[in-house]
């Protein structure tokens, strides 16, 4: 049997790479892990146990589903509609509907980026002044209630799910649904047997990184959350307050918890998009 070998520049690139994988992702996320193993298992049995950081744990876990279901929805349907729906011509001639529509599709596909590259601190300045005390919209959430926490997560979580699935739709070859179609296939047959295991994967991989961009948010919560223990304070904001306490033990143990709890989510998420796919 054969054997191939990478040749020298493929070789380079590869080890480029994982000397540089290595250098922003193994490395520090090793030194994480051993910075906390430091304090034994009775610095995680510490953090476990102590109220405060259990239910800035439990709240920011459940508000990280919570939105990333509504993303898997919101986000899939807004990717559809982006790659998709076409206002109908009138005449065969391209209507002002659909002039319109494109230049709202433009907008729209511009825009959908902005949490992406807006500091999350100038984030949570904006949503607190449409939802906070003086809120113009009359939804006065921040920073006193947990609609707060959820908005400001909404917010920057959003894009993962239509930018994973958007590319999908873009590539998917509708003659199979045409096909289909002429054969007397319903609509919505259509949807569920062929397009939807095709951007399943899709689908399932921005609900994972919306989960974990969830987890890890602290810039706009920082403002639109009153950071009150047991009530409206995140698990970001209780590792920060763990540092500031110089207690570097407890925070790389909650970090590793966090760590722990994204990977979990990752492998559920994976293992709940294969056996639907199997299904179909």
């Amino acid at each position: 049997m054969s054997r191939r070998r990478l040749d020298r520049g493929a070789g380079l690139g590869l080890g480029a790479a994982m000397i540089w994988f290595s250098l922003l992702v193994l490395i520090p996320l090793a030194a994480i892990v051993v910075k906390a193993a430091g304090g034994g298992l009775a610095t995680f049995g510490h953090v476990l146990t102590e109220s405060e950081t259990r239910d800035a744990l439990l709240l920011t876990v459940k508000m990280s589903v919570l939105v990333t279901v509504v993303n898997v929805v919101l986000g899939t349907l807004i990717a559809w509609e982006l790659v998709r729906d076409r206002p109908r011509r009138v005449g065969g001639a391209a209507g002002v509907g659909e002039w319109l529509w494109g230049k709202v599709r433009v907008v729209v596909d511009l825009v959908i980026d902005i949490p992406f590259a807006l500091p999350t601190i100038v984030a949570g300045l904006v949503l607190l002044s449409l939802y906070g005390p003086h809120s113009p919209l009359g939804l006065h959430w921040a920073p006193t209630t947990q609609k707060a926490i959820l908005v400001a997560i909404a917010f920057v979580t959003l894009p993962f799910v239509v930018r994973t699935v958007q590319p999908v739709l873009e590539e998917l070859d509708t003659d199979v649904e045409d096909a289909a179609a002429s054969l007397g296939a319903a609509r919505f047959t259509v949807l569920r047997r062929i397009v939807l295991p095709a951007v399943l994967p899709a689908i399932f991989a921005g609900a994972s990184l919306s989960f974990a961009r969830g987890l890890s948010e602290y810039g706009s919560l920082v403002l639109l959350s009153s950071n009150s223990p047991h009530r409206t304070e995140t698990v970001s904001v209780r590792l920060f307050a763990f540092i500031e306490q110089s207690n570097t033990e407890s925070a790389a143990a909650l970090a590793t918890v966090l760590l722990v709890v994204a990977l979990l989510a990752i492998l559920v998420l994976d293992v709940v998009q294969r056996r639907v796919a199997r299904h179909g």
